[in-house]
């Protein structure tokens, strides 16, 4: 017969003064106090300079032309490569970015005159070509950076005349078939560098095949034979400090016969919101009017991520390549900035990533120089030459560590960069952007269209200016 065993009972325990809770509770208080609550944050919010700086124009008809005078292409542009290997080859598409071959529109001539170009490597310090030379070869830039040298005028040494980077090209004018044209200025690369190269007798060779391509580029070196200023816009002719009674010039001022138009682009998405939430959960916030807030502050992030980046209205795609320069030292330098902002009146704003700003802010205090601040509606804005540096986290930053800072003109009257919208929309919640009820579904969910339009243009290309390929790595 089994026992059944017990285990003996505990000692009872004793209460000391300390372990008597002598009051109530926080955490049962809580259940009667009414709690203090901030509004729903969002890490995603930034400053968004670039929105409120920019003049926003309004668009009624939801497009916006810029009309400008007529201009020739007088630089070269930039291409694109496929890389297979340790193999680069340009897509022939790309080859219409030089500018004696925009617009041409036949695939296999191009085709045929991608496959005529060669692959080179250069070592850091070596001529790719030199100055006085007969002008012979085409040269597109697939990796590296090179520094264009001339003479200075009153001595042998050199003068630095510009950098040259990834997707540049320079020797275009072989095309126009000038048989006594030589290089104006010598090439050297600054690192290691990867070119693919045109020579004259190749060029020569497809075109005696095509007579399309023949036929094109000579439409558009001919220019009707009208003098152009240094713009590459047609001269007007004018006479001036003359007396007597001489024959005045005739003129007129020619335009582009298909100037750009830029159609508002859209951000949209459909905010939901159960009913019985909005019914029921909207003390003290209104719970729709939270979540609404919150969804347009990512739309308005969106917005400013796509006026720097968006392929076809982006800053950094729309920027003339004529406007961009590079860094020869890497890290962006007071020099640098010297350099961008020259190349336009009026720079009123730069823009940059805050890492580039850190970088900048770093070469100023090797260098023992003060780059100064400006007052924005009371921010204290690091500045140079008294231009405000403004952060813009949209500007991208490469996996190789670099970046590009944008300097700008702004304003229809100042022909500088705009911002375009359509205001006055159905059910406009902010200007440019609109909340419409979309009903309630079988699930008493109810649905908003949240819609945004916007674009931005630049009215000339020099409103705008980019310091390309700067290293923002922190320095050891």
């Amino acid at each position: 017969m089994a026992v059944e065993t017990r285990p003996a009972p505990e000692p009872p325990q004793i209460q000391t003064q300390e372990s008597i809770q002598l009051s109530l509770s926080t955490r049962a208080a809580r259940n009667l106090a009414t709690t203090t609550k901030s509004e729903p944050q969002m890490q995603e919010i930034s400053s968004r300079w670039l929105l409120r700086k920019l003049p926003w124009v309004h668009v009624p008809g939801g497009a916006y032309r810029v009309n400008r005078r007529l201009s020739y292409s007088v630089g070269d542009g930039r291409v694109t490569f496929v890389q297979t290997g340790s193999k680069v080859q340009v897509i022939p598409a790309e080859l219409c970015e030089l500018p004696l071959l925009r617009g041409f529109n036949d695939p296999t001539a191009l085709a045929a005159l991608a496959d005529k170009f060669v692959q080179k490597t250069y070592e850091p310090g070596q001529l790719l070509v030199e100055m006085g030379r007969k002008l012979d070869t085409v040269f597109l830039i697939a990796h590296g950076k090179v520094e264009k040298v001339g003479k200075g005028k009153y001595d042998d040494s050199e003068t630095r005349l510009g950098m040259l980077a990834d997707g540049d090209s320079f020797g275009g004018r072989l095309l126009a078939g000038d048989a006594d044209a030589k290089w104006e200025f010598s090439v050297r690369a600054l690192t290691a560098t990867t070119v693919l190269t045109l020579p004259q007798s190749a060029y020569k060779t497809v075109a005696s095949q095509y007579e399309t391509l023949r036929d094109h580029v000579q439409g558009l070196t001919s220019n009707g034979h009208r003098p152009t200023n240094k713009y590459g816009e047609v001269e007007i002719s004018f006479l001036s400090g003359h007396e007597g009674e001489p024959p005045l010039p005739t003129t007129f001022v020619d335009y582009e016969l298909e100037p750009r138009e830029y159609e508002l682009s859209v951000a949209q998405t459909i905010l939901k919101v159960h009913s019985r939430v909005a019914d029921l959960y909207n003390k003290p916030m209104n719970q729709t009017e939270q979540q609404l807030k919150l969804t347009v502050q990512a739309l308005r992030e969106r917005q400013e991520y796509e006026l720097v980046n968006n392929p076809d209205f982006g800053l950094l795609h729309n920027t003339d390549y004529n406007q961009r320069i590079q860094s020869p030292a890497g890290p962006p330098t007071p020099d640098d900035l010297d350099d961008l902002i020259s190349m336009r009146r009026g720079t009123q704003y730069i823009f940059a990533h805050p890492r580039a700003i850190a970088a900048f802010g770093k070469e100023c205090t090797k260098r023992g120089v003060n780059p100064g601040s400006v007052d924005i509606g009371g921010h204290h804005i690091p500045a140079w030459r008294g231009i405000p540096i403004l952060p813009c986290g949209k500007i991208p930053i490469t996996e190789h560590q670099t970046s590009s800072m944008i300097a700008m003109r702004t304003g229809e009257d100042n022909e500088g960069v705009i911002g375009l919208y359509q205001t006055g929309l159905p059910d406009e919640y902010e200007p440019g952007l609109n909340v419409r009820f979309m009903g309630i579904d079988e699930k008493a969910i109810i649905s908003y269209l949240v819609s945004t339009y916007y674009s931005a243009a630049i009215l000339v290309p020099d409103a705008i200016g980019i310091l390309e390929n700067i290293e923002v790595r922190p320095r050891a």
